[in-house]
């Protein structure tokens, strides 16, 4: 139930946070609007760590690069996302994100990426995002 309510709230603050970046970024600009964005979210999670004392930061280096790497995909998403926002609105963005997000990680559970446990794709999970695909065009009618 705890990992449903983190999936909830996380879902409800990315969709704020891409509209609220929209907004921002026909001000001053995507990219600037990307960068307060990462900072701020930056100096949150240092706020969060140090009231935490949490000291998990230490074992840092033994991460593998392409997992270290994973904090400038940030950018390429915000930016994706206001663009997108700019163009579709925020429905139909976060209905072809989640698309997106899903098709992906088929493909890393098919393959075992990531050292993921490999998983087999059946046929309800091809149907369910088929459907997804449906309702975004059925969004833009």
């Amino acid at each position: 139930m705890k990992g449903i309510i983190f999936a909830l709230g996380a879902g409800m603050f990315i969709t704020l946070q891409g509209v609220a970046n929209a907004f921002i970024g026909t001000d001053i600009g995507t990219w600037n609007a990307a960068f307060i964005t990462q900072a701020g979210g930056f100096a949150a999670a240092m706020i969060i760590l140090i009231l935490l004392r949490d000291t998990g930061w230490k074992q840092l280096l033994k991460a593998k690069p392409l997992y270290l790497a994973s904090g400038a995909f940030a950018a390429v998403i915000l930016f994706g996302n206001m663009e997108a926002i700019y163009q579709l609105g925020a429905t139909v963005t976060v209905a072809v994100i989640l698309i997106a997000q899903l098709a992906l990680t088929f493909a890393a559970d098919a393959r075992g990426w990531f050292e993921i446990e490999k998983k087999e794709i059946q046929l309800p999970q091809i149907l369910g995002c088929l459907l997804m695909a449906g309702g975004v065009i059925m969004l833009q009618l």
